[in-house]
């Protein structure tokens, strides 16, 4: 029988035995699901971003996958709430904690394997068969041949819990990452500013009746109306607007002038690649990344001034709440007293945490929350808000985490600039350093990675890929002649691999593109010793 229709054999068989236990499980299941909710409530923030960290292995990870994505819905602050509530019942065997006993942790049964732990529960961190180099040679050498991909073919795959690297073929060569660099970006971000950091947004009395808006760098300040969900909402400018009015009439001022200030960046707002739909003028104040439409992610019309659009908008929705704003918004200078608690802040809103905002930029390869996230490292750094000053911000933060940088540059932090230049080596690097257990405050990077099949940039890819589906969580980078793929997956085995391919001089993107994924699939297939 071909391998694929093996798959889908050993598929049908699991899903009827998992649906058969589903059912089975029925009252005692609840009564462990309500116990490992009030744990899950009580644990801190990181904890809960490790236990999220949930890898499937095999078929059998990959009907639980699909079963619970089914069962479960949308996604909550930029991950499955199947994978939630899974890492709800976890062990506590991965991710920040791998000893034996996981302490505070959720006691109810494992539904889906630990970081490199053996698919079947038994042993700790590591505990599963380690795959060879060359075994994964064997699997990985005849896709590396595939025509599609270029002549320029890089390959490096890392056992996380050895924290060695078992396979590379050029993997030493820098070469250009597109959006694979916002792993990056996301890595330095998280270490320079920390996943619990927000950005401002404020209104400041500059005189006796002008009103500034200050940017801190927040590109999903929304001006539309909040959702009606569970999940933490973004810095809204209509509360903004209302707290803003509140404090203007208890000074009894009805009427001001507008001003705004984003100073917080340096500038160039152009991004070299020019007026793109791709991404917004780099600006501290915009409002829904500038988009002139109701698009939430992908490409959009832009703002030609996002800056002086978001005052616009701000002066219309003060003047709903009965403030008179005289004449046009123009660019303002904040006065230098205004801080936290000072007289002359009327209002502020904050952000959602660096951990959501990475998140969400990895799972949608957010260029516009990509950039920012890179002036936040140079604005932590003490360096200029500029391209220029976040490439030498990332690039030293990088190097605090001994990340091999030989021949990286960081010209930008969204990969839309060829001069961008890393290696596979540096990618599957970064990545175990984001899923090791010493490390909890970069776990948004693979959390926020896009699962196969299923969700951002790899919900249309890998139909057919049964090994791949659900289970390999990678970060796409795509630009004309150049394809990457960057993330983790667990062997069939039970041991979480990080990998990273990398081609340039493609010339066909879609052929390009599936030759990838059968290299990460055949990682996902591989128990290869």
């Amino acid at each position: 029988m071909p391998e694929t229709g093996k798959w889908q054999v050993r598929w049908q068989s699991v899903h009827r035995s998992a649906r058969t236990a589903t059912y089975a499980a029925g009252r005692t299941a609840r009564t462990a699901a309500a116990s490992a909710r009030q744990a899950w409530r009580a644990a801190p923030r990181h904890t809960r971003q490790t236990w999220r960290l949930t890898v499937v292995s095999a078929a059998t990870g990959l009907a639980v996958a699909l079963v619970a994505v089914a069962a479960a819905g949308p996604w909550d602050s930029g991950q499955r709430r199947a994978e939630r509530a899974a890492a709800a019942v976890m062990d506590g065997a991965s991710g920040e904690r791998h000893a034996a006993d996981p302490g505070g942790g959720p006691s109810a049964p494992p539904v889906l394997p630990a970081l490199g732990g053996r698919a079947g529960g038994a042993g700790g961190r590591g505990a599963a068969p380690v795959p060879t180099g060359a075994g994964l040679a064997d699997a990985l050498e005849p896709l590396l041949r595939d025509p599609a991909l270029g002549p320029v073919r890089t390959a490096s795959v890392i056992d996380v819990a050895a924290g060695r690297e078992v396979y590379g073929a050029g993997q030493g060569t820098a070469v250009t990452p597109a959006s694979t660099v916002k792993l990056a970006t996301a890595v330095a971000a998280l270490a320079a500013r920390g996943p619990d950091h927000r950005i401002e947004t404020t209104a400041v009395l500059a005189g006796e009746d002008r009103v500034v808006l200050v940017g801190g760098g927040d590109p999903t300040l929304t001006a539309r109306a909040p959702k009606r969900s569970g999940e933490e909402q973004p810095a809204s400018l209509r509360a903004l607007a209302d707290d803003t009015a509140r404090a203007l009439a208890r000074r009894h001022l009805g009427t001001i002038s507008l001003g705004y200030d984003t100073s917080a960046y340096a500038g160039p707002v152009e991004h070299p690649i020019g007026p793109n739909e791709n991404i917004a003028p780099v600006t501290a104040l915009m409002v829904d990344e500038a988009r002139l439409d109701d698009s939430e992610h992908g490409t959009a019309p832009r703002e030609s001034d996002p800056a002086r659009a978001a005052a616009a908008t701000f002066a219309e929705l003060l003047g709903e709440r009965g403030i008179t704003v005289e004449g046009d918004p123009g660019p303002a200078a904040a006065p230098a007293s205004a801080p936290e608690g000072g007289r002359d802040r009327l209002a502020v809103v904050r952000s959602l945490p660096v951990s959501s905002l990475v998140e969400r930029m990895l799972t949608y390869s957010d260029n516009d929350i990509a950039e920012a996230l890179a002036r936040q490292t140079a604005l932590a750094a003490r360096q200029p808000a500029s391209f220029a000053g976040a490439g030498t911000a990332v690039r030293a933060a990088l190097a605090r985490l001994r990340l091999p940088l030989s021949g990286a540059v960081f010209a930008d932090g969204s990969g839309l600039d060829r001069k961008d230049k890393v290696s596979a080596a540096f990618l599957s690097r970064l990545l175990q350093e984001a899923a090791a257990p010493d490390r909890p405050a970069l776990r948004p990077v693979v959390t926020g990675l896009p699962v196969a099949a299923f969700t951002g940039t790899l919900s249309r890819r890998y139909a057919g890929e049964s090994a791949g589906a659900g289970t390999v969580r990678a970060k796409t980078g795509t630009l004309t002649g150049v394809n990457t793929l960057a993330g983790t997956v667990v062997d069939v085995d039970g041991r979480l691999l990080a990998f990273s391919f990398m081609t340039s001089g493609t010339e066909d993107a879609e052929g390009a593109q599936r030759a990838l994924d059968h290299l990460a699939s055949a990682v996902a297939n591989c128990g290869c010793r």
